[in-house]
């Protein structure tokens, strides 16, 4: 063998050998997303970093119409599906009640309305969904935010929180939020806030805040954050969904305007997800005030643990449902 081909024959090896070196770089260093082939090398790399990816313009106008037509109708109480919650801001919970837009700033657990369920189980929403948990894919909790104005008491900001407080199944890195937006969300009329990066940390503490005008039900709070993170402010149009993980600290500022932000989400976990006992932990808070209100409202034994609430509500939206 001349010594050229000895000398190629060696090049080749050693770009073989970086390569799979390279390889296996990449292999440790991706532990919150699936190897897929819809997020390029750079989102993976982002979401891994910073726990959270905005995708643009990803639903379409006429679907968000649709999901705005619904809710309207279930605000003038022309649909009533079963098992939805319906919220009310702090500041007008004992105001005279008007069917309308005005008394409803969240609608909560919306898997029985087949029309707002859509959203669940949009392909462009699900495509993405399965990067981060799997092709066994459930739909864990539903919400459509209706952010209100603010009364003056700014009881429509939500307190800085992790998700996963509320969630009593694990593990944590098979879980996402798909978070749109139906129509221009800005810092003007209260947008998600986000920590970058702390979805590497532990789930923190929570409590409500002690905050003058109020604070709505189940609006929790961390206790103990460093004030002096970085803050990312999701400027988004309409169709524009961000998807971040559930220890991703986060939370959204005051409407200052006179319309009502809109929002639709969903929270998916992989159906090869294990429920947890949460009592005994910072998640028991959750869990008695998740039981009172379900007994309050349905009837449902208040010695009914978080985990059957979950497994009651949870639908399967794509592949097989393994375990939750």
């Amino acid at each position: 063998m001349s010594s050229r081909n000895i000398s190629q024959d060696l090049d080749t090896e050693c770009w073989v050998v970086i390569f799979r070196l390279d390889l296996f770089e990449i292999y440790l260093f991706f532990r919150y997303t699936q190897h897929n082939a819809v997020l390029s090398l750079e989102q993976r790399k982002f979401y891994e970093e910073n726990g959270f990816l905005v995708i643009k313009s990803l639903v379409s106008d006429a679907d968000i119409q649709r999901f705005r037509d619904q809710f309207e109708r279930i605000c003038r109480g022309e649909v009533k599906p079963e098992q939805m919650m319906i919220m009310r801001d702090v500041s007008i919970a004992k105001s005279e009640y008007i069917p309308s837009e005005r008394m409803i700033s969240k609608i909560q657990d919306f898997q029985e309305d087949k029309e707002l369920f859509r959203y669940c189980t949009l392909p462009e929403i699900l495509k993405y969904v399965e990067c981060f948990t799997g092709p066994n894919i459930m739909a864990m909790h539903t919400m459509l935010i209706n952010k209100p104005p603010d009364s003056g008491k700014k009881t429509s900001r939500h307190p800085l929180h992790q998700d996963l407080l509320y969630f009593p199944f694990r593990p944590s890195n098979k879980i996402v939020c798909a978070w749109t937006a139906m129509e221009h969300i800005d810092r003007n009329n209260g947008c998600l806030c986000v920590l970058p990066g702390t979805h590497k940390g532990p789930l923190k503490p929570h409590d409500y805040p002690q905050w003058e005008g109020g604070v709505n039900l189940m609006f929790y709070g961390i206790q103990d954050y460093d004030e002096n993170s970085p803050r990312v402010h999701l400027v988004m149009e309409k169709g524009d969904t961000v998807f971040f993980h559930p220890l991703l600290i986060h939370g959204s500022g005051w409407n200052r305007t006179q319309g009502y932000r809109k929002a639709i989400s969903c929270h998916f976990a992989s159906a090869d997800c294990h429920y947890i006992d949460v009592k005994g932990t910072s998640q028991e808070i959750v869990e008695r005030e998740v039981m009172e209100l379900v007994h309050r409202l349905y009837g449902i034994p208040k010695d009914t643990s978080l985990q059957d609430v979950f497994r009651l509500g949870g639908q399967l939206v794509k592949g097989r449902r393994t375990n939750l």
